[in-house]
């Protein structure tokens, strides 16, 4: 088998599901057709819930059918969310888009990076999660230069032409390669869930980036949007925007060479203590310049946060059953997430800058979890250090 084709199939696939082209515009699209901001917030709640329930079922599946099958199945529904999407003009049909959306979103996490950690060296990890992460960058960069023309013609194109790409992505995922490590016997919930928080540290790490991540998704995804019209900036060039945003996202595949110079955790601590200091110039400017680059550096602190992220989890996991406990973990770090989600939601409905406080209060929060992280680490790596010192010396 050659474990290469899974890699480069896999760049290609996640560039191809980069081409949302109503991106730039998701909050407008939504309110054009009766959402209120709220409702946004609620159904984005909703759908945190719904993957946080159906993650571990999903990586379960993964471990126990297969890589290969889990991902053509969630692709395939990737593609019908974003058919329903399209047609969706009421609080129901955008609750159901995103229902699917949750199925396909559980099902994907914890198997694509199995699939490709699975498919590589373990020296290679952040250098290929790097480049996987800045090909859906790529793909997005690219939809968002072109629904710059979109949008001025019809709102309603932005959604219909992203149809299409999630087609071939899932035609594309049937030509995916099983990898060896596959197991026919079913992996054991219980086994799992004690492997998984074996290490306790890494409930600290899970918690500290559920929260940033949650602010990332919050800032770049909705509030930005207002902010930008806060600032006098005109809709028609949000995907300019976004455009170049994530243009600056493609550095994600570089996050290796800031762990290697400050470590795995001082370059989080680093990129946390960045998206602070962002959210609290987006609470008080209306400046169109400087909300642009506050809302790219927290987009960007957050891609070269991903690679890190993931390399550090994996390097948690001792077992075959790879999947479900990566599953595990992004459920957990799914509820943090989905709190913070209903406590954002109210306070954007209040005012953006509330919603952008209570971003910052979440983010300080992290960072504060990270340095505990790093610091319990840092006096395990000591002591292990000691021991083998001192069986050297007896």
């Amino acid at each position: 088998m050659n474990k290469m084709r899974n890699i480069y199939l896999m760049y290609v696939i996640v560039f191809l599901q980069g081409f949302v082209f109503y991106g730039p515009v998701a909050t407008l699209f939504r309110q054009a057709r009766g959402l209120s901001m709220s409702e946004i917030f609620f159904i984005e709640s909703i759908s945190w819930v719904l993957m946080i329930i159906l993650e571990v079922p999903w990586g379960w599946f993964s471990d126990r059918f297969g890589y290969k099958k889990t991902l053509v199945l969630a692709n395939i529904l990737f593609f019908v969310s974003k058919i329903v999407f399209y047609m969706s003009h009421s609080f129901g049909m955008f609750l159901f888009e995103r229902v699917l959306l949750s199925v396909v979103m559980s099902g994907l996490s914890g198997c694509d990076i199995a699939l490709i950690y699975s498919s590589i060296k373990e020296n290679e990890v952040q250098n290929v999660f790097g480049r996987y992460s800045a090909f859906g960058t790529l793909g997005f960069f690219m939809a968002c230069i072109s629904s710059s023309f979109i949008i001025p013609i019809s709102l309603e194109f932005t959604a219909l032409f992203t149809i299409f790409p999630y087609a071939l992505a899932a035609i594309l995922s049937l030509f995916l390669e099983e990898v060896k490590d596959f197991k026919k016997e079913s992996p054991k919930f219980r086994e799992s869930f004690t492997q998984a928080f074996k290490d306790t540290s890494i409930i600290i790490f899970i918690i500290s980036i559920g929260l940033v991540m949650e602010v990332f998704q919050a800032v770049t995804v909705f509030l930005n949007q207002s902010q930008y019209l806060k600032s006098g900036i005109d809709p028609r060039y949000f995907g300019a925007i976004l455009a170049s945003v994530q243009m600056i996202r493609l550095f994600s595949a570089k996050s290796d060479n800031m762990s290697k110079k400050f470590g795995n955790t001082g370059a989080i601590i680093i990129l946390n203590a960045t998206m602070v200091i962002s959210c609290v110039i987006l609470i008080f400017t209306s400046n169109a310049i400087l909300s642009i680059i506050s809302v790219t550096f927290i987009s960007l602190c957050a891609a070269l946060i991903g690679p890190i992220e993931t390399d550090i989890k994996n390097k948690h996991i001792r077992v075959s059953s790879r999947a479900t406990i990566l599953s595990i973990y992004s459920m957990s770090s799914g509820m943090i997430s989905s709190l913070g989600n209903v406590i954002i939601g109210k306070a954007a409905d209040y005012s953006i800058e509330m919603g952008f406080a209570t971003c910052c209060a979440m983010s300080i929060l992290g960072l504060a979890l990270m340095l505990i992280y790093h610091r319990n680490t840092s006096q395990n790596s000591v002591e292990i250090l000691m021991e083998l010192k001192n069986n050297k010396s007896v």
